[in-house]
């Protein structure tokens, strides 16, 4: 199973794209802002590059796990022990990957499951760190909804071309 890495990049830049336009002022920013108790002179502190630079570093470490939950395959080869013992697979590994190798490899089928992880993976870990830290539901909905799109589109670019 051959992997894409550019588009494993590609996906970690989805991050950034979503964001720029999820907290915009024009589209969610101003409420966000409101319910963080920020001010534009507050966010224009800090170091943008480091902010950026890791949020696609970290951006990059999701794309890893969504590639395991996206594409089936990876885990028929984890069952031969991973990439460096696939030559040394039994005769039915190769027999499964001819059979199944691009089964369920598209956009549509990765989305969902990019979705699936968005809406029950994230939404539940913002909603528990949104009530523990007393945060409003439109608080914990703008997040939930960035990273279940976010997560949807990534989930999608990696099973269907990475």
């Amino acid at each position: 199973m051959e992997i894409n890495f550019i588009a494993l990049l590609l996906a970690g830049i989805v991050t950034l794209v979503v964001g720029f336009i999820w907290y915009n002022p024009k589209v969610f920013g101003t409420i966000w802002m409101k319910e963080n108790n920020l001010t534009q002179e507050q966010l224009r502190t800090g170091n943008m590059l480091k902010i950026f630079g890791l949020t696609y570093i970290f951006s990059l470490m999701i794309t890893m796990t969504l590639m395991s939950l996206t594409i089936h395959q990876s885990g028929a080869v984890g069952m031969v022990g991973g990439p460096p013992l696939i030559d040394s697979a039994k005769p039915s590994f190769a027999a499964f990957m001819a059979d199944y190798g691009q089964a369920y490899r598209t956009f549509k089928h990765g989305a969902l499951h990019g979705f699936m992880s968005g809406l029950f993976f994230a939404f539940p870990v913002i909603g528990i760190n949104g009530l523990f830290e007393r945060k409003s539901w439109k608080y914990i909905l703008i997040h939930a909804g960035f990273w279940i799109v976010t997560l949807t589109l990534m989930g999608g670019i990696i099973c269907g071309f990475a």
